[in-house]
């Protein structure tokens, strides 16, 4: 996996973070995370397909996505309900889909799935290489990104 596939989504996570959510948001250390790793209790997958292929999977505890929903919203949310849920999918949507972007402008065209919202303590995600993993630290509380990408080789033509 390359570094440079990751900062796309670190950008834009913090750009939409600060449009949608308001503070600071700092990035802790890089880490490499195995091809099977348990997340947190709420996850937004998310495949990438095109030149690059895989999956990136956003991390964070239910009450940091209440937090960033209820910001989202302008309202004020205790529960994670439907509402939350689709927020945070959204969040995750737009974060993926400004980094795709942005990969695009540095050469490698891609897109997308809609994401998936996966609820639950110690659920394992299996990718098919390494993730490479950041903490986002925000005023409502963390988020791990987490990015599984690998460059697809073209067919080589027969002549």
């Amino acid at each position: 996996m390359k570094v440079e596939f990751i900062n796309p989504f670190i950008n834009a996570a913090v750009q939409v973070l600060d449009q949608f959510v308001g503070g600071e948001v700092e990035h802790g250390q890089l880490s490499v995370r195995t091809t099977l790793f348990t997340t947190q209790q709420i996850s937004i997958a998310v495949g990438v397909s095109g030149e690059v292929k895989g999956q990136v999977i956003y991390g964070l505890s239910q009450v940091t996505a209440t937090k960033i929903a209820s910001a989202m919203m302008g309202t004020t949310t205790v529960t994670f309900d439907d509402m939350v849920a689709s927020a945070i999918s959204e969040l995750g949507n737009i974060i993926s889909g400004n980094a795709a972007t942005l990969l695009s402008d540095s050469g490698f065209t891609c897109d997308i799935t809609p994401p998936t919202l996966i609820r639950g303590m110690n659920v394992e995600i299996g990718t098919q290489i390494p993730a490479l993993s950041v903490p986002l630290f925000t005023h409502c509380g963390k988020i791990d990104i987490n990015v599984a990408l690998a460059e697809v080789q073209a067919p080589v033509a027969v002549v």
